[in-house]
């Protein structure tokens, strides 16, 4: 009981805080509001520049792009690109020798409907099974292209 009486009579004593916090509010409201800028004004060029032209936005990649991309997007150091030298799409057989050649490769995507297949590797095909792969496929190295 003594304690709120105690407090009664300290609040009878202080100023009566929330006016000070409105006045307090109320000069750092009026003291930012004079920062603003219109909108309109800052975003029309001056009338005596001339205006450019926006550049065309880049076409999104398709097909063999894409999925070369997202090799070189596993940040591999030796990107290979392997497909038959009659042309014709790549069969099971010729996935089962690529995996079994090329242990070394990481990543495998088959592309450009089927006739092409992208390695992505950070072993140098060269010092391994590479020779024997250019017997059956054509083997373009893309590391660094």
């Amino acid at each position: 009981m003594s304690y709120l009486l105690i407090r009664v009579i300290e609040m009878k004593r202080k100023p009566f805080q929330p006016i000070c916090f409105s006045v307090g509010l109320l000069v750092v409201v009026s003291l930012f509001s004079g920062c603003m800028k219109n909108t309109s004004e800052s975003t029309r060029p001056p009338a005596n520049v001339p205006r450019t032209q926006t550049s065309p936005k880049a076409s999104p990649l398709t097909g063999f792009e894409k999925d070369l991309q997202y090799i070189r997007n596993g940040q591999y150091t030796y990107v290979w690109i392997f497909s038959r030298k009659d042309g014709k799409p790549l069969d099971k057989d010729d996935a089962s020798y690529l995996r079994t050649n090329a242990p070394q490769v990481v990543d495998w995507v088959t592309t450009d409907e089927g006739k092409k297949v992208i390695g992505g590797t950070n072993f140098n095909l060269e010092e391994g099974n590479l020779n024997l792969l250019k017997k059956r496929f054509v083997a373009e190295d893309y590391s660094g292209k």
